[in-house]
C-alpha cells in the first residue's frame, strides 16, 4: 500500500498510546511502519529535499497536530502520552481522526491561526490555514511549492540556453564545470574548451585542480525535439578512443533517445550524458545564471541549546 498521509496516521498513533504510558515517538514509528505494512524502500523514502524520511516526517506532524489539539502531552523531548481528551475521544470508538475533527478544539484553532507559539515543535506558520482535505503536511506542501517553482525556472533556463550563441554556450559549459569543482579555474578551463573542435570533441577539461586526468566534452546546442541518438554517442566514444581518453561528458540542450541512454561502451570508457533538463538543474544547484529572490527558513527547537537528551 502507498505510504499513508499524516491524517490517516492520526488515529492509529493515538490508539498506540491508549495504555496511558509514556511512549518514545521513534518506537511508535516502528510499530506504525509494521501496522501499515511498509516495505524497506517505503520506510527509507525521503522528502523531495532529501533532508528527512517521508514516513517519519508524517508521523511527527500527526503527533504535533494531536498535541496542539490537546490529545497528547509531551513530558520530555521525543516522548508523548495520551491526555484525558484523547482517552475520552477513543471511548467513542471513532472510525477516523483528521483535521476537520481537530478544528473542534480551540487550542488547535489557535495553533492554526498562529495566535500562540508556546512550546512549538514545528513551524505552524508554514501555511496560514490547514485544509481538512489536504493530504500533505505543511512541510510537504512547502516542498511541493518549491519543486514547482524549480521546475518552472528550469524550463525558463532551458529555453534561454537554446537562444544563446555557440560561443556563449561554450562559456556557459566552462562556467558550470568549474563551479562543479572541475577545471581548476575559469582561466585554465577556458584555454581547454574549444581548442580541438574535431573528431567529435568540442573541448577538454581538467578533472581536478592539479590536472591529473582530463575529461573530454561534446556539447550540442540543439532545439528541443531534435534528440541525440545512439550514433552521436558512438561517434563521441570513437573520438575518445582516438585520443586515448577514458572519460567524457556529452551535454545537449535537447534530450537523448532511449537507445542513446542505454548505450554502454564495451571498453573502460565512461560517458556521462547531460540533457537540457539536467543542465538547467545543475545551473540552479550551482547558482549559475540564476539569482536568489527570496529565502524561507524552516526552524525547529534546538535541543542541544536547552540541554535536552
Amino acid at each position: 500500500m502507498p505510504i499513508p498521509d499524516f491524517q490517516t496516521i492520526m488515529l492509529p498513533l493515538l490508539k498506540l498510546t491508549q495504555d496511558e504510558q509514556e511512549h518514545k515517538v521513534n518506537d511508535l514509528v516502528e510499530v506504525l511502519s509494521d501496522q501499515f505494512g511498509l516495505t524497506e524502500e517505503e520506510r527509507k523514502e525521503l522528502l523531495p529535499s532529501g533532508q528527512a524520511f517521508l514516513f517519519i516526517n508524517r508521523v511527527n506532524w500527526a503527533r504535533t497536530y494531536l498535541k496542539k489539539a490537546g490529545f497528547f502531552d509531551a513530558p520530555k523531548r521525543g516522548v508523548i502520552s495520551i491526555t484525558k481528551r484523547g482517552i475520552d475521544f477513543l471511548a467513542t470508538n471513532p472510525l477516523e481522526l483528521n483535521v476537520k475533527i481537530l478544528k473542534q478544539f480551540p487550542e488547535f484553532i489557535d495553533f492554526v491561526t498562529g495566535k500562540t507559539d508556546e512550546d512549538t515543535e514545528q513551524v505552524a506558520t508554514i501555511t496560514p490555514s490547514i485544509s481538512a482535505d489536504s493530504k500533505n503536511t505543511p512541510e510537504e506542501s512547502l516542498e511541493e511549492a518549491y519543486q514547482n517553482i524549480r521546475k518552472s525556472l528550469a524550463s525558463e533556463l532551458r529555453s534561454k540556453i537554446i537562444e544563446l550563441s555557440p560561443a556563449f554556450f561554450e562559456k556557459l559549459v566552462v562556467d558550470l564545470v568549474v563551479k562543479m569543482g572541475y577545471g581548476g579555474s575559469i582561466k585554465d578551463a577556458g584555454k581547454a574548451i574549444g581548442k580541438s573542435g574535431d573528431e567529435g570533441i568540442d573541448g577538454t577539461i581538467k578533472e581536478d585542480k592539479l590536472g591529473l586526468d582530463i575529461i573530454y566534452i561534446q556539447a550540442k546546442r540543439w532545439q528541443i525535439g531534435n534528440v541525440v541518438g545512439r550514433p552521436e554517442i558512438q561517434k563521441f566514444v570513437g573520438a575518445l578512443a582516438g585520443q586515448g581518453a577514458k572519460k567524457g561528458i556529452f551535454i545537449t540542450t535537447s534530450s537523448f533517445t532511449k537507445e542513446a541512454l542505454e548505450y554502454s561502451p564495451k571498453n573502460e570508457t565512461k560517458i556521462v550524458l547531460v540533457d537540457g533538463d539536467q543542465l538547467a538543474k545543475y545551473m540552479i544547484d550551482y547558482g549559475l545564471g540564476v539569482t536568489t529572490s527570496q529565502v524561507y527558513e524552516v526552524k525547529r527547537i534546538d535541543g542541544d541549546y536547552f540541554g535536552e537528551e
